[in-house]
C-alpha cells in the first residue's frame, strides 16, 4: 500500500466500512497514490467477510474534484499518462466487481473523475447543496473516461449535455436524471446514508454478492442473453441455504438468520 495512509481514512461499524477521501485542501483530487489506495482498499473489503456494505465519502468541503491536474501537468510522459488513466479505469472496474454494494456519500462538488466515482457507485446519496459536472471540455480535456460511467448511469442526451457543455448540475437535477438515488438536506445526509447502508447490510451478504455480479453481467447484454444470465442466477440462488432460510422465515413470519453471515 502507498506510504501515506492518511490519504484515505477507514472506519468499520456494524458491517459497514466507510472509506473517506482525505485530501481536503486539494478537494480530494485523485492523485496516483490515492487511486492506488482506493483500489487496494476496495479489493481488501471484497475479501473481508465482516464487511457487507462500503460507503465512499470525502473529507473537507468537497466529495472529489477529479484527477490531480497539478500532478498530471508535472508528467508529460505518454507512458505515465496512459498508466494513470488505466489505473483509474481499473479502480472503477474494481468498484463494480467487489461483492459488496458501494454507496457514494456526496457533498460539495463531484466533478470529472469525482463524478465518475458517483456514477460508478452502486448507489449514491447526495446533499441537496452538492453539484456534479464533467467540465473537462472547459480546459481542453474531454472527460472521456468519466463518460463511460456517466453514459451508463443517465440517459444519452443528458450525458452528452454534461460532457459537451461542462455545465454543473445541482443535486435535484442529478436525482431527476438518475445520477444519484436521492438528494437530502445537508443535516440529513449522514443519517440517510447510515439508514440505507444499515438496511442493506442486514441482508444476506452472499445473495447481495450474487445479485450485484449478475446485475453488471447482464446490463450490457442483449435482451435474450440477459434473460439467460438472470435465469441461471435465479436457479443458482434458489439452491442457496440463505434462500431456503429466507423463504422459510417469510412463511413462518419470523426474522431470517442468514447462514452466510
Amino acid at each position: 500500500m502507498s506510504a501515506d495512509a492518511t490519504l484515505l481514512l477507514q472506519s468499520d461499524k456494524a458491517g459497514v466500512r466507510t472509506l473517506t477521501l482525505n485530501r481536503p485542501d486539494a478537494r480530494n483530487a485523485l492523485s496516483v497514490a490515492l487511486v492506488q489506495q482506493l483500489t487496494e482498499r476496495f479489493q481488501a473489503a471484497h475479501k473481508d467477510t465482516s464487511v457487507h456494505v462500503v460507503v465512499l465519502a470525502g473529507n473537507g468541503p468537497a466529495f472529489c474534484a477529479g484527477h490531480d491536474l497539478k500532478e498530471m501537468r508535472a508528467h508529460n510522459e505518454p507512458a505515465w499518462t496512459l498508466a494513470l488513466f488505466q489505473a483509474c479505469s481499473d479502480l472503477m472496474l474494481t468498484m463494480t466487481r467487489i461483492r459488496q454494494p458501494i454507496i457514494a456519500r456526496v457533498h460539495g462538488i463531484a466533478t470529472a473523475a469525482g463524478c465518475q466515482l458517483v456514477a460508478t457507485a452502486d448507489l449514491a446519496i447526495a446533499s441537496s447543496t452538492a453539484t456534479f459536472a464533467t467540465p473537462g471540455v472547459n480546459i481542453g480535456l474531454f472527460c472521456s473516461t468519466p463518460m463511460v460511467a456517466l453514459s451508463r448511469a443517465v440517459g444519452r442526451k443528458k450525458a452528452m449535455e454534461m460532457l459537451l457543455t461542462g455545465r454543473a448540475i445541482g443535486a435535484a437535477e442529478a436525482e431527476t436524471i438518475g445520477l444519484i438515488n436521492s438528494a437530502v438536506s445537508p443535516d440529513q445526509l449522514d443519517e440517510t446514508v447510515a439508514d440505507l447502508a444499515g438496511g442493506i447490510a442486514a441482508k444476506s451478504p452472499k445473495v447481495l454478492a450474487l445479485g450485484k455480479r449478475a446485475f453488471y453481467e447482464q446490463i450490457d447484454q442483449s435482451l435474450i442473453d440477459a434473460y439467460g444470465t438472470a435465469s441461471a442466477v435465479m436457479a443458482k440462488n434458489m439452491l442457496e441455504p440463505d434462500a431456503h432460510e429466507g423463504i422459510d422465515a417469510f412463511l413462518a413470519k419470523r426474522k431470517p438468520t442468514w447462514k452466510s453471515l
